[in-house]
């Protein structure tokens, strides 16, 4: 039987923030989820993790039970949002795990932070150069001489963004189960009937998902330009000791982006590749993924 979380809600600026809090351990953990998910992804990790943690996972602006009452251009409004909460919860030398798009979320918070983060965990993280999106050819392949600029470019994208738009409007879980099935769940272990039902469930409350895309497109740390912008550079403030995950059957995410981050913060970081796991370790390698961050 799973420990019981408490369910929580937090003004954030204009925005109404839902958060996970739980755990009785003296390490503080600060959970980030990804795109197309929630805090409910998280669930079987906290409760692993609870006898080490004081554990917090938020619901984003614009995912599962919080507001999204503006819309945003950058992973770093959303890094801003997390700024406020660990200010109001008056937290301290967190550690911070960040799961896909979470990743570059946690990246900005540690650059932006320094006396506050203690530790990162970058689990499929997206690069620092961000994620691209290109147009697509008559047969549905990516054109990878030709971005996607706009967001009404995105949002109209006929493969990755306007059938889940799609989805999400007509509350289809079955595309979605289907969705995850091909593109997340690549290493064979799949979550059980009632948790993929409830993590489903969650996924249809996006709301900002043009947004996020639009984001990670943007998003660009490093000191090189990616197509869209030039790098802020800010990889180089990341002084905390940086943990980089990496699932070695993941294709949302490919390995390239995983040595990346490596590259540019190897005097203080470490890369671990985890056998047999895809986009979510979490369900593929529980345990393994458990013992790393519990490490000191």
């Amino acid at each position: 039987m799973m420990n019981e979380f408490e369910f929580k809600k937090i003004q954030i600026g204009n925005e109404v923030l839902a958060y996970r809090e739980g755990g009785e351990g003296e390490r503080t953990l600060l959970l980030i989820h990804g795109n197309m998910s929630s805090s409910a992804h998280f669930d079987h990790l906290m409760d692993a993790l609870s006898d080490a943690f004081k554990i917090y996972a938020v619901d984003l602006r614009g995912f599962g039970h919080s507001s999204y009452h503006e819309a945003f251009d950058s992973l770093k409004t959303l890094s801003e949002d997390l700024e406020i909460f660990i200010d109001k919860l008056r937290l301290k030398d967190i550690e911070v795990l960040g799961w896909s798009t979470g990743g570059g979320i946690a990246m900005h918070l540690a650059a932006d932070n320094p006396e506050l983060i203690k530790r990162l965990i970058l689990m499929e993280s997206v690069g620092i150069t961000g994620y691209p999106m290109f147009k697509k050819d008559a047969t549905g392949q990516a054109i990878l001489t030709e971005l996607l600029m706009t967001k009404e470019e995105i949002a109209a994208d006929p493969i990755q963004v306007a059938p889940v738009l799609d989805a999400i409007a007509s509350k289809n879980g079955a595309f979605y189960k289907a969705l995850w099935d091909a593109a997340i769940y690549t290493a064979g272990k799949r979550p059980n009937a009632d948790d993929y039902a409830r993590y489903i469930d969650e996924m249809l409350l996006q709301r900002n998902l043009v947004d996020i895309d639009y984001s990670l497109t943007r998003f660009n740390i490093s000191n090189q330009h990616n197509g869209y912008c030039m790098g802020s550079g800010d990889i180089g403030k990341i002084k905390c000791p940086t943990v980089i995950l990496q699932g070695d059957k993941d294709i949302v995410v490919p390995m390239s982006m995983a040595t990346g981050i490596y590259e540019a913060l190897t005097a203080n970081a470490s890369l671990r590749i985890i056998e047999n796991a895809g986009h979510n370790p979490m369900v593929d390698q529980l345990e393994a993924v458990v013992k790393i961050i519990k490490e000191q």
